[in-house]
């Protein structure tokens, strides 16, 4: 699921696609949501082999201080994600949609992005399943490679230097971290990226408060590691988590499975594994990288001075522009409710929600199709658009503010007409 090029668009049509898609950007709110959910929610590891291991009696609380003990620095191993948020089928919409967001078009897009940066391919990983080769080496050395067909994308960390390479297109995406003390597994944009499990079992222990249920449900193994399950649950109505199950390694406490089971039922939302796994030093040469002969480099600080020059030169005498409208209502962002209730809302500034058929031309032909895949909804606050996943719901009024969360679409109308 690559980024994807324009519609067979010429040189010359290149400033009016540009300043489109960002027009674009300001109503693709429920895509951005679901990727970020996604990507936040976990990337911890997922397949159990047969019998449970008998193992000492622990405590959910005696589990949890395990994981936080926990200080593995150095492993290896293949891990296997599948993601089902329930999207509808955009034809490969969707991930053109978040490169473009991200600035980062692919090949054959406009501006000078490239298809290795890691802000807009490691959105790929949102649905289906991916196989993933990780790597660690204390804090400056990683390196992820997400397998596909015939073909590799690898993220490497090493010392101050990290690289993206995508062997598709033969493109490579440089930056360089500030000082070694930075958190080694974020890319240029200053995003998180993937680099051990634990990283990702720990944003789901940040939601345990009054409002949580932690038990342990027994054993399991997994990548033929003994292991713990950890369940976390929600103890009020509202939210459309059912459970998590965070499988803990007994030996080292390095989580080595996540699944996350919609309160709706049905198959997991969200269910990442290690399929095999090695806690051994790797070596060294794992995190080497050369460009290639013949590779595209794109180093990110010219990158982000191409597209702060390429805003200005698209919006002359007026200032702003729709990333620009967006960027601030984010910047106004607030969290109401507490706990697997909460809610996140902001304005996007624009003082409208999807274009409508009177916006006339690609606008409004995209305000339809976005439309058709939300239900929309009225109460105290107006009217607006729902858009549903499995797991977060996203509303967007029609006066332009966004209402998302794990909750469900009553939660949402009750938060807006709140806020009046």
């Amino acid at each position: 699921m690559a980024p994807i090029d324009s519609d067979n668009t010429t040189a010359g049509e290149g400033g009016e696609l540009r300043a489109g898609r960002r027009k674009a950007a300001r109503y693709v709110v429920p895509v951005a949501v679901m990727g970020v959910a996604a990507a936040t929610i976990g990337l911890v590891p997922a397949l159990a082999d047969s019998g449970d291991p008998d193992l000492p009696k622990v405590t959910a609380e005696q589990l949890i201080e395990k994981i936080a003990k926990s200080d593995v620095q150095q492993l290896s191993g293949t891990v296997r994600i599948n993601t089902d948020l329930g999207l509808p089928d955009f034809g490969g919409l969707e991930s053109g949609l978040m490169s473009g967001m991200s600035g980062g078009p692919g090949p054959g897009g406009d501006g000078g992005g490239s298809a290795a940066d890691p802000s807009a391919k490691l959105t790929e990983l949102v649905s289906g399943s991916h196989t993933l080769r990780v790597a660690a080496d204390g804090p400056d050395r990683q390196k992820l490679s997400l397998l596909e067909n015939a073909a590799e994308y690898s993220l490497i960390h090493n010392g101050k230097d990290v690289w993206g390479y995508d062997s598709r297109s033969n493109e490579v995406y440089h930056s360089t971290a500030a000082d070694s003390t930075e958190r080694p597994e974020r890319d240029a944009s200053g995003k998180d990226v993937p680099a051990t499990p634990k990283d990702f079992a720990d944003q789901a222990l940040k939601a345990i408060d009054d409002t949580t249920s932690v038990t342990v449900g027994g054993t399991a193994h997994v990548a033929g590691r003994d292991a713990y399950r950890l369940v976390v649950e929600p103890k009020r109505d509202g939210s459309t988590v059912g459970a998590i199950t965070v499988a803990v390694d007994a030996e080292t406490g390095t989580p080595l499975k996540f699944t996350l089971i919609p309160a709706s039922g049905g198959a997991a939302v969200v269910d990442v594994g290690f399929t095999e796994v090695s806690f051994a030093k790797p070596d060294a040469s794992t995190f080497d990288f050369t460009p290639p002969a013949g590779a595209k480099v794109t180093e990110a600080d010219k990158a982000d001075k191409a597209d702060k020059t390429g805003e200005r030169a698209e919006a002359p005498g007026h200032g702003r522009t729709a990333e620009g409208d967006l960027a601030k209502g984010m910047d106004g962002l607030k969290v109401i409710g507490e706990g697997w209730n909460s809610i996140a809302t902001f304005d996007t500034g624009t003082g409208t929600g999807l274009p409508t058929a009177s916006a006339g031309g690609d606008l409004g032909d995209l305000g339809g199709f976005l439309g058709s895949f939300g239900d929309q909804v009225k109460g105290d606050f107006g009217s607006g658009t729902v858009f549903k996943t499995r797991l977060v719901n996203a509303l967007i009024t029609d006066d332009g503010k966004v209402y998302a969360g794990a909750v469900t679409n009553d939660a949402l109308v009750k938060a807006a007409d709140a806020a009046q």
